[in-house]
């Protein structure tokens, strides 16, 4: 019988495929410091973000075939190591791109019409005080959004920010161009395709009104105080991909400055503790890393987990 660990959960429904192709599904959590020693009862590890899969646990595992990520990055996998020992790495990039692009413009409208601040300070405010203080938001249609990574989560942003009348630039040192395709959900038949080709990272940095981030981290901040210095003044910069790919020291010189006018943020450089002036700040608008967590995006997760390791196995019948 195969057996796998779900030790960051997973979804009923990939729960439900797996048992009935006869696999066993365990979904209590073992602590980090015990997996070493729990592991080598499973042929499949199925994570999240919270799970480390460490040299350490790949070891132990002695009878892992598969570690599976549920969602895009695999940043918590040393994905390198698995692959050396002959263990398969799966992740989920399909499932939860359009959760992501969703939260990252939702950001994008919380800031331009300065929602949260509004919130903060409704229960407790002066009603016409507040009201003079929010007349000066601005609309997105007809801002440049710039959008650095142009995968699937950054084409799904694309593809809002078309509908909304946005001027679409990108940078992704991968992907020439890529043809984005606006359909409408009432009427099927309907669609419009349009290609956006994509242009050099100076470029996008310094013409962009909106600046959103959809690429994996590289170590270092991509966007640090050089970078940030090159951008129009105020400028929205928005990152639910991963904590520390902005400066945050050089992002709060910038929002104090008004270099830069608002920024979403839904990674932190510290998790789960991040920065209470940035919590704090009147032009950030902040979520703790849900961008993948919606009821449908979890459904699909939970299903293309499935499907992987039913595939892997060869009971995808």
């Amino acid at each position: 019988m195969i057996r796998i660990l779900a030790n960051d959960g997973i979804h009923p429904d990939g729960k439900l495929l797996l048992e009935e192709a006869d696999y066993l599904v365990e979904e209590d959590k073992i602590p980090q410091e015990a997996l070493p020693s729990r592991i080598g009862d499973f042929d499949v590890l199925i994570v999240r973000s919270a799970t480390k899969v460490t040299r350490e646990v790949i070891d132990a595992g002695k009878n892992l075939k598969i570690i599976a990520r549920g969602g895009v990055g695999l940043d918590n996998i040393d994905v390198e190591y698995a692959e050396s020992k002959g263990i398969a790495v799966f992740n989920t990039p399909k499932a939860s791109s359009r959760a992501v692009a969703e939260l990252a413009v939702a950001h994008m409208f919380a800031l331009s019409r300065m929602l949260q601040r509004s919130n903060r300070e409704m229960a407790g405010g002066d009603f016409k005080r507040l009201k003079k203080n929010y007349e000066t938001g601005t609309q997105l249609r007809g801002k440049t959004m710039g959008i650095l990574g142009f995968g699937r989560i950054g084409q799904e942003v694309a593809k809002i920010a078309l509908g909304l009348g946005m001027n679409v630039r990108a940078h992704d040192p991968f992907v020439q161009e890529a043809e984005i395709s606006i359909q409408l959900h009432q009427f099927p038949d309907l669609k419009l395709n349009v290609t956006v080709r994509t242009e050099s990272f100076e470029k996008i940095i310094r013409e962009s009104d909106v600046l959103t981030l959809h690429l994996p981290g590289i170590g270092k901040p991509l966007l640090a105080a050089e970078e940030i210095a090159k951008m129009r003044d105020g400028v929205v910069l928005i990152n639910t991909a991963r904590g520390g790919s902005i400066d945050e020291e050089a992002l709060l010189a910038a929002l104090d400055s008004g270099k830069v006018g608002g920024v979403g943020l839904d990674v932190f450089e510290n998790e789960p503790s991040p920065r209470e002036s940035l919590l704090k700040h009147p032009l950030v608008s902040v979520s703790p890393h849900i961008g993948a967590s919606t009821l449908e995006a979890q459904g699909y997760i939970g299903m293309e987990l499935a499907d992987k390791i039913l595939a892997f196995f060869g009971d995808d019948k």
